[in-house]
């Protein structure tokens, strides 16, 4: 198959590191227009020159912090002001720190519950709009496996991530009359700065080497190995194009095999 996506505009969120930079990548190498959002200015413009252009497609940024979504709807209504139209939503929001859920805090619900849902909800909501008065719109979420089976050490995570996903299987119900599909992308262990770091913890908490940790990781995954960020990046870009327009309110599994249900 041959994804087509010049002329579409694309948000990535989270999109200078790990499956949200991985994601556009892809996009931009399909021909899509993408804005990239994260909060570290000097390395979103690194990023920028990552991103193909040969097609003639223009890229750009939006400097934001997930942690004060208030900011974030300023600054997403004057972007769409300019831009008119956005025809691929990629929300993508680093998780909170792991941790029991019955030793969290209500800062960290509040907080978690801020990033991920509270913003994903702004952005979509600005983006809406532009996507029906289009009939083409793609909101894509990456969530976690969690939303199928609960993580162990990742309470808050957990819980949140279940809240964006039935957010998101409303949100589909809605907008499926006007050509817009929101899916939910839940990827397994994949390799990015979160999984060393959940690796890390894991070895701390058990008392054993990083290296014995992460083997007993792998031992749980029937692909025998971890995911890579552009594995991620492939089915976003699909879910992204018009191949995919019959496909929607579902959740996208890419674990190797990991999770224990269908």
């Amino acid at each position: 198959m041959n994804i087509d996506l010049i002329g579409k505009q694309a948000i990535v969120c989270g999109s200078t590191k790990g499956i949200g930079k991985a994601i556009a990548v892809q996009l931009a190498k399909s021909g899509a227009n993408v804005t990239l959002i994260a909060r570290n200015e000097s390395v979103l413009k690194g990023t920028l020159n990552d991103l193909d252009t040969s097609l003639g497609q223009k890229h750009d940024y939006l400097v934001c912090d997930f942690f004060k979504p208030l900011e974030l709807e300023a600054e997403i209504d004057s972007y769409i002001l300019k831009k008119k139209i956005v025809h691929i939503l990629v929300n993508n929001t680093g998780g909170p720190p792991p941790g029991p859920v019955s030793t969290a805090t209500l800062n960290e619900f509040t907080e978690t519950f801020n990033a991920h849902l509270l913003c994903n909800h702004i952005l979509a909501k600005a983006c809406i709009q532009g996507m029906k008065a289009d009939n083409y719109g793609r909101i894509i979420n990456i969530i976690s496996t969690s939303v199928k089976i609960p993580l162990k050490g990742l309470g808050v995570s957990n819980t949140i991530r279940g809240a964006v996903a039935n957010w998101s299987k409303s949100l589909a119900n809605e907008l499926a009359p006007y050509g817009i599909t929101v899916n939910n992308i839940l990827p397994g262990a994949t390799k990015t700065e979160r999984l060393t770091g959940i690796i890390s913890n894991k070895a701390e908490k058990a008392g054993k080497s990083e290296e014995e940790a992460e083997q007993e990781m792998l031992h749980e995954i029937p692909a025998g190995r971890f995911g890579r960020p552009e594995e991620l990046a492939y089915a976003a870009t699909f879910l992204a194009s018009p191949m995919a327009s019959y496909i929607t309110g579902t959740n996208v599994v890419v674990d190797g095999g990991r999770t224990g249900n269908l």
